[in-house]
């Protein structure tokens, strides 16, 4: 099959008609370029996994054009949905909520849930006004590899596999959406992103709710047993192919200790805007110190230093666990193994 490139207006069209033929469309949104099929079709669900290689207990993401629209697809929309929907969409938040029997089961791995959102990009909102359809999207990308946030990107990993990419250009935001479980009587958090946990209390507070909005344990499943809730709950996700490390900048000694066991080999980092960058290194690429301009620069410089033919890849997290940072820290985390020390 070949996979073409189109810019987005120019093949909205007929992406619209292939999603509407249970066929699979890569698409940019804010967060990340997600792989797109008919979240009521059965066959665009299974296609979507096959893909990706996804595990079947992992849930896809729905995404559809407004509030309404995520209204006919749940069987309930509680208040603090209402609240945060009215004040996060169009935007980088998902709800799980109940779903009804328009969306394909398969979407939920067979739970009675499902992760919706209303996306913020005037591609994405495009082509589900043009589909009429609700869309499941995962990332468009290998399951368990670096996010895509550039049509190229999404070339790289699925040429062959899909007909058609549309191209938008860089996602503004980078990093996946915030999700967030409102079916109890509280807010979770299962995946940090952009929307943090301050501006979700905040949100709530104003609104006259008195819920805390707690954060799901970190690793709540793994790819070959229970099904999940929410994607971004895997303990390894979001990886690039080379092994790679995590450090941080208050564990300096440990990263010195461990640069001494890899003489003779082809070391690549990234790290943060004024980390003190040891000798040595193959391939230095340098993140924004800024958390929005950081998560936006991501993924994009994981893949490239993952291309750059080093044997170990060294990658700093951040100390600063709030806000986006969390998030930013989340996906370096799943990403990277601890210095083996």
């Amino acid at each position: 099959m070949l996979t073409r490139i189109e810019p987005a207006d120019f093949g909205l069209q007929e992406a619209a008609d292939l999603i509407r033929r249970g066929e699979l469309v890569a698409f940019p949104t804010e967060t990340v370029y997600g792989l797109g099929g008919d979240a009521g079709n059965a066959s665009a669900i299974e296609r979507i996994y096959q893909v990706k290689g996804r595990p079947g207990n992992n849930p896809l993401i729905v995404h559809v054009p407004d509030v309404s629209a995520a209204r006919d697809y749940t069987s309930e929309f509680p208040a603090i949905a209402a609240v945060l929907a009215q004040a996060f969409w169009p935007g980088p938040l998902t709800l799980v909520l109940q779903r009804n029997d328009q969306i394909c089961p398969a979407v939920s791995a067979g739970k009675t849930t499902v992760a919706i959102r209303c996306p913020n990009n005037p591609v994405a909102q495009a082509l589900l006004q043009a589909a009429g359809r609700p869309i499941a999207a995962p990332s468009a990308n290998c399951s368990g590899h670096t996010s895509p946030t550039t049509a190229q990107h999404v070339l790289d990993e699925l040429a062959g596999r899909i007909a058609l990419i549309l191209d938008g250009g860089l996602c503004k935001v980078g990093l996946e959406s915030t999700v967030v479980d409102v079916t109890g009587s509280s807010p979770v958090i299962l995946r940090p992103g952009a929307v943090t946990q301050a501006m979700l209390a905040q949100c709530l507070t104003d609104a006259g709710f008195s819920v805390q909005v707690t954060v799901a344990a970190k690793y709540a499943g793994n790819s070959a047993n229970e099904p999940l809730k929410s994607p971004g709950q895997l303990e390894s996700h979001y990886a690039p192919r080379t092994v790679a490390y995590r450090f941080y900048a208050s564990d300096q000694p440990g990263l010195n200790a461990y640069l001494l066991t890899l003489r003779n080999q082809r070391i690549g980092m990234l790290c943060l805007e004024g980390f003190a960058v040891p000798a040595g290194m193959a391939k230095i690429l340098i993140l924004p110190a800024v958390e929005q301009a950081c998560a936006r620069a991501l993924y994009g410089a994981l893949r490239e230093l993952d291309a750059a033919d080093c044997d170990v890849l060294l990658i700093q997290c951040p100390e600063n666990n709030f806000g986006v940072w969390a998030a930013i820290e989340d996906r370096l985390r799943r990403a990277t193994k601890e210095l083996p020390l």
